[in-house]
């Protein structure tokens, strides 16, 4: 499932406490994807508290607590670590994480916190949601087979990695426009991993963002920038984005584009993609800001679109941002001049 439509999932199991209708819901997904980072950014949405629990590194007794005695009794200390209304709030998110990594024996500690949301005297708050992540059995991490018992307890789904969702995200949050324009242009390279070789470093859409810092702390013109890329992303593919941003010296003038004037496309396919994404990264800056005069640059950006020769290029240029501006767009008239030069397009890609 896509991040954009397992976020949808997501959210709804969030608001769903209210009617009792929440279940508890697995993730799986190879590592490095971005399943932590999608729990976190909902709780930060939401504004309630995220406690992260790496069962990984628990024994069955800090989950289940420390036995006292009272009155010839024993009892259970609650683990600090666990949902508290009154220290965390009435509303929040459980999140067990690496729980395919954990032991047996503790997993089957959680058996009881996961379907029956208690273990021993303690219960969780009404309104928190439980969610856990884990990778599969193939992805070549320390993962245990997840007990049958265990799996029945949660709905179950697959994380895929999307370049559309990918794209969205990295403009909401800044990542460099050459990493962006790269995999709009390599979008294969958003996540290559192949367990069989066992790889170091590899693609995946969390050590791109470490390519993001690479390029933020050595110039381009650094000797050891290709070496720092590699480290991130693996040989192939830290050679590859290097050579793409050593050619990006021939991308036409941006502030020409925004100020209408008569800009040539690039006759060179890498080109036109890094072209793209950096008009979408202007575009996401003029959305925020309240500069006078905005709209008209956005509006010579969507009347630039139609200037591709691969209509398709044009198309992925305005969708990129609408995603990363919303509805803004659908106000300038010149996008409706735009959506009426590539209507013979839009009309086949639906058949």
């Amino acid at each position: 499932m896509r991040p954009s439509h397992l976020q949808v999932i997501l959210e709804t199991e969030f608001s769903s406490t209210l009617d009792r209708h929440h279940t508890p819901v697995m993730i799986w997904g190879p590592p490095g994807v971005g399943k932590s980072q999608l729990v976190a950014r909902l709780a930060q949405q939401n504004g309630v508290p995220l406690v992260d629990v790496r069962l990984s590194q628990l024994e069955p007794t800090d989950l289940r607590g420390i036995p006292f005695q009272v009155d010839k009794l024993v009892e259970w200390a609650v683990p600090r670590m666990l949902p508290d209304a009154q220290r965390h709030g009435s509303k929040g998110i459980l999140f067990l994480d690496e729980i395919t990594s954990a032991t047996p024996a503790v997993s089957a500690a959680a058996y009881q916190l996961i379907l029956d949301r208690c273990l021993g005297e303690y219960r969780v708050p009404d309104e928190w949601v439980i969610f856990a992540a884990g990778n599969r059995q193939g992805d070549r991490g320390v993962t245990y087979s997840m007990p049958s018992p265990l799996a029945n307890r949660f709905t179950h789904y697959n994380f895929d990695v999307n370049i559309d969702d990918w794209v969205m995200w990295a403009h909401q949050q800044g990542i460099d426009e050459r990493v962006i324009a790269f995999l709009r242009f390599r979008p294969e390279l958003l996540f290559d991993f192949d367990p069989a070789t066992d790889p170091v470093a590899f693609p995946t859409p969390r050590s791109w963002e470490f390519a993001h810092h690479a390029l933020q702390k050595f110039d381009p013109d650094s000797p050891v920038l290709a070496s720092a890329l590699q480290a991130c992303v693996g040989e192939a593919a830290g050679i590859e984005i290097n050579a793409f941003i050593d050619n990006l010296h021939n991308l036409p003038d941006v502030n020409a584009i925004l100020a209408g004037e008569d800009v040539v496309v690039p006759d060179s396919i890498d080109l036109q993609y890094a072209l793209a994404s950096s008009l979408v990264s202007q575009a996401v800056v003029l959305s925020e800001a309240s500069e006078q005069g905005a709209d008209e640059k956005l509006g010579h950006i969507l009347n630039f679109a139609q200037r591709f020769a691969q209509r398709e290029m044009g198309v992925m240029l305005v969708s990129d941002m609408h995603r990363a501006i919303g509805r803004r767009l659908f106000s300038l008239p010149q996008f409706k001049q735009w959506a009426n030069s590539i209507s013979d397009v839009l009309l086949y890609d639906q058949h």
